[in-house]
């Protein structure tokens, strides 16, 4: 065989190696996938899906993929590491088979119609570091067993109709860093979080009782807590302030009634940009500590029980650019800073009883209470 010939064939040789080994695909896996499309209606799969292209005909790791398995799964050594399906509306369980994808990395299953409960087996996914199954229509409650996944990193089970209180062993999710279980009907209290949480979401279910440092002892990265529209009540303390990284508080639409926000120590290094908790039944006088939070952008206490004056400091922290503080009982005349032409705070003031609110300015766009509610605030008193 003469140079070139031998050379073309060792070329091809090679090739037709490579293709027999991206060919192959675990069988368990195959096993696993065949399931899973069984498992949705074939009426919610459109022809121009992900899903249409899975054709069984053909192995699922098979490279190139010009006409089945085009897209949904990506395939590393012939095994399935990531099953991320198109928003196309699929109707259907989620299969405890999924449990067979052992090497899997992420599950996405973002914006379609899948119902039922999660299969407790989706504990058997040791490699999983990516749980998105948002805006679906999953019921039943959270699997305690899904706190056995060490890998986990984001855990997305926002917008589905999941009940129940949350695992008590939340806590041993070391990994993971993002937790959205927002818009769904989940009740009870906090546990132990996570350790290592970035960002914790649970806005909008029916989440009670106080919130305790108990649950968020040692989280030293939470930078986001979004809590709002739920019912918790009681004290919130000085120390939720201080966690070390924290940026963002969304308490709005809960029942809390006292709020004590300290002075941040001379040490402390405040990152707090955004405070929301608006919408509770907070009573007692403004906290006037905000204004020493120098990263502080924007202050919401709308529609609580705030009684007295306006902090003058309030006027004056260079960093706020939004205030709100309408719906309270708040009195006297406001901080005639908020009305110069230097200012670069928006927000309201109104629904109060303040005096000498021009209306000229959009602070004061709303009106300000009937004097007699004012009085009956405050003992019949005049509330100035």
């Amino acid at each position: 065989m003469s140079e070139p010939k031998s050379s073309i064939f060792i070329f091809l040789l090679f090739i037709s190696s490579l293709l027999y080994v991206h060919s192959f695909t675990f069988s368990s896996d195959i096993i696993s996938l065949q399931a899973f499309k069984s498992s949705i209606k074939p009426a919610s799969i459109p022809h121009n899906s992900c899903l249409a292209t899975w054709n069984f005909s053909t192995d699922p790791c098979s490279i190139p993929r010009v006409t089945h398995f085009t897209c949904g799964i990506t395939c590393s050594s012939g095994r399935v590491v990531q099953l991320t399906l198109d928003s196309q509306g699929y109707s259907g369980t989620l299969t405890p088979l999924i449990s067979n994808l052992t090497r899997l990395v992420t599950l996405d299953l973002t914006e379609n119609n899948f119902y039922g409960p999660i299969p407790l087996s989706i504990s058997s996914l040791p490699n999983l570091q990516n749980l998105i199954l948002r805006v679906n229509s999953f019921s039943g409650v959270v699997p305690p067993s899904v706190t056995s996944l060490k890998s986990l990193e984001f855990l997305d089970l926002s917008q589905n109709s999941l009940s129940g209180s949350l695992p008590n062993s939340m806590n041993s999710l070391t990994s993971l860093t993002r937790l959205d279980l927002s818009y769904n009907n989940l009740t009870g209290s906090l546990p132990k979080l996570p350790p290592n949480l970035n960002e914790l979401a649970l806005k909008a279910n029916s989440l009670s009782g106080s919130l305790f440092y108990s649950s968020f002892d040692g989280l030293t990265q939470l930078m986001v807590v979004e809590l709002g529209e739920n019912s918790f009540r009681g004290t919130l303390d000085a120390w939720l302030f201080l966690l070390p990284s924290l940026q963002q508080i969304d308490l709005a639409n809960n029942s809390f009634t006292r709020i004590i926000v300290p002075k941040p120590p001379t040490n402390f290094n405040s990152q707090l940009v955004a405070v929301n908790l608006s919408f509770n039944r907070i009573n007692g006088f403004l906290p006037a500590n905000f204004v020493y939070y120098p990263t502080l952008r924007s202050l919401g206490l709308s529609y609580n029980q705030l009684r007295g004056p306006i902090p003058k400091e309030y006027s004056k922290k260079g960093s706020l650019q939004r205030l709100f503080l309408d719906g309270n009982f708040l009195n006297g005349s406001p901080p005639s800073d908020f009305f110069s032409g230097d200012t670069t705070v928006s927000g309201s003031l109104g629904d109060n009883c303040l005096k000498s609110c021009p209306v000229s300015s959009q602070f004061c766009l709303k009106s300000q209470k009937p004097a007699s509610i004012c009085q009956q605030a405050y003992g019949g008193k005049p509330s100035s």
